[in-house]
């Protein structure tokens, strides 16, 4: 039990701050967007008209959750929910992964193996660990929820429900590190896994049924495949019943179970899944450190441009319903109004919400990128390459020119899905339009994410992970949910995505742009000169 209690405690140190960075950050969202549903609609009439356009474009549930009733707490649940449990199963994979497959990449699991803690106990440490942190994100979230006024059951049962996804969530990040040799695979993997939930949960809202009067929303049988669909229906301050949430907890013990089967079954190091045999000889791509580059992140990048092409698409081919959209819920156009100014058209106001949201998907990529430059340079991997006439500054630039064109892709990708969704429009050509304006306008704030990841890794490498994420979420929930939940304006215009030069009456001012552009290239300059001056860090 000392044994245990040491494994545990080692655990809770190294992820001391990535931790309070995920359940404080994720806590802090919650609470801002309760707070500010009281602020921005706190009257019923106008809560219930937006819960009603979902049934005109029930699209939107896809993004949101599923309706349960115009109280602020109700509300608040349908906005924000989904989202924090895909928070907290990407926090839970993460860490997973971590503890089990990382550590055995690295030759940790192998050292601890040889005392007589064994096999078995780092792993029952690492579940520990798990369930551990997603009860504090419980206990956070349930504070948020109960610090904006909410009623503290409905309050608790947010909370457990999302703590109950992430421990869900938890064990299939175990089993992923079981499954395959690396942590890059596990973790992407179980990333899929996480964002397939989230999406089938939408689909399912989507595909159900609504009640006569639109306030409430049974999900079709898509929702039942998703642990966040599970959770979903404890419907906190409505029916406030944790029955489904049981769903998740028994999952995860399952799934646990077969953790440590597997466990006994392969050799430390090795993985149930076999690794795929690579050619006998290397391409002409991989001739040098920026086609190296490309080549491991070619598979990331695809997966990020499948997804921005349903957004690009979505944004489109859903601009025939702006009209009812806006006769139904015109609270909902005010504040996309406000986004991109009172100026613009209803059109592009809808469109530019759209690839707001694309362009938070490419500065993932983006970030995605520069992040296995970290990943690489902490396991060893970078040490080869950079053995060879290969000098620093130019392997993290090879890095910094794929996460570019990464960026260059999932845009350009949106885009021609958007194309080819505006061919339903009344007319096809301005819509296409206006969504290629939209796509170029995310370029700037794009690459300022793309220089903060290459300043992170090149000044704080250890913190560049969390750190690169965490600005992220909070520039996207600045960015896309700042007017929506009426936040103060001085933090909506911290995010980069609260600047892109967005079209506006069919004209486009590019001065914010300009400027980002500068700073982008800025951080990038002084990213390679600090890459130059250090030493390299071999440690997580």
């Amino acid at each position: 039990m000392n044994l245990l209690g040491t494994l545990l405690a080692h655990r809770i140190r190294r992820d001391r701050l990535q931790l309070a960075l995920w359940i404080l950050g994720t806590a802090g969202l919650a609470l801002m967007a309760t707070t500010a549903v009281a602020d921005t609609f706190g009257d019923r009439a106008e809560r219930e008209s937006i819960l009603r356009l979902t049934i005109i474009a029930p699209a939107i549930l896809v993004f949101r959750g599923t309706p349960n009733g115009g109280g602020e707490g109700e509300f608040s649940i349908f906005l924000i929910f989904a989202f924090l449990a895909l928070l907290a199963g990407l926090m839970s994979t993460f860490l997973a992964v971590r503890h089990t497959r990382g550590d055995e990449e690295q030759g940790r699991a192998e050292l601890v193996e040889s005392t007589p803690a064994g096999r078995t106990l780092p792993t029952i440490a690492t579940v520990l660990h798990g369930v551990l942190a997603n009860v504090a994100l419980g206990v956070a979230i349930t504070l948020a929820f109960a610090l904006s006024g909410l009623a503290l059951d409905g309050s608790a049962v947010a909370g457990a429900a999302v703590a109950a996804t992430g421990i869900a969530f938890l064990a299939v990040g175990l089993v992923a590190a079981q499954l395959f040799r690396t942590s890059r695979g596990a973790n992407g993997f179980s990333v899929a896994v996480v964002l397939a939930a989230y999406l089938v949960r939408g689909i399912g809202d989507a595909l159900g049924q609504s009640s006569e009067d639109g306030l409430f929303r049974t999900p079709a049988w898509p929702s039942w495949l998703s642990p966040i669909g599970w959770t979903q229906r404890t419907e906190p301050f409505a029916a406030n019943d944790l029955t489904p949430a049981l769903l998740s907890i028994g999952v995860a013990v399952v799934l646990v179970g077969l953790v440590f089967w597997f466990q006994s079954a392969r050799d430390s190091g090795a993985s149930i899944l076999p690794e795929f045999s690579g050619r006998d000889h290397a391409g002409p791509l991989l001739s040098g450190s920026t086609g190296l580059a490309w080549t491991l992140n070619s598979g990331a990048i695809l997966a990020w441009a499948v997804d921005a092409a349903v957004f690009g698409a979505l944004a489109t081919t859903l601009t025939p319903l702006v009209d009812e959209i806006g006769a139904d819920a015109p609270v909902i156009v005010e504040t996309m109004r406000q986004f991109i100014g009172d100026d613009a058209t209803l059109e592009e106001a809808f469109v530019t919400t759209f690839f707001t949201m694309v362009g938070i998907l490419a500065a993932a990529a983006a970030l995605q990128v520069i992040i296995r430059a970290r990943l690489e340079e902490a396991h060893g991997t970078a040490e080869p390459v950079l053995a060879t006439p290969v000098p620093r500054e130019w392997w993290l630039g090879g890095y910094a020119v794929v996460a570019g064109v990464a960026a260059v892709v999932v845009l350009g990708v949106s885009a021609l899905a958007a194309i080819g969704g505006a061919q339903t429009a009344d007319d096809p050509g301005a819509v296409a339009g206006e969504a290629l304006q939209a796509a170029v306008a995310q370029v700037p704030a794009v690459l300022v994410y793309l220089a903060i990841g290459l300043l992170l890794v090149s000044l704080v490498p250890r913190l560049a992970i969390p750190g690169a994420w965490s600005l992220l979420a909070l520039g996207a929930f600045f960015g896309v949910f700042g007017e929506l939940l009426g936040i103060p304006d001085w933090m909506h215009e911290l995010s980069p995505f609260s600047h892109v030069p967005v079209p506006v009456d069919g004209e486009v001012d590019w001065t914010s742009g300009f400027w980002m552009l500068a700073i982008a290239a800025a951080g990038v300059a002084a990213s390679v000169v600090a890459m130059r001056r250090r030493e390299l860090v071999t440690e997580g």
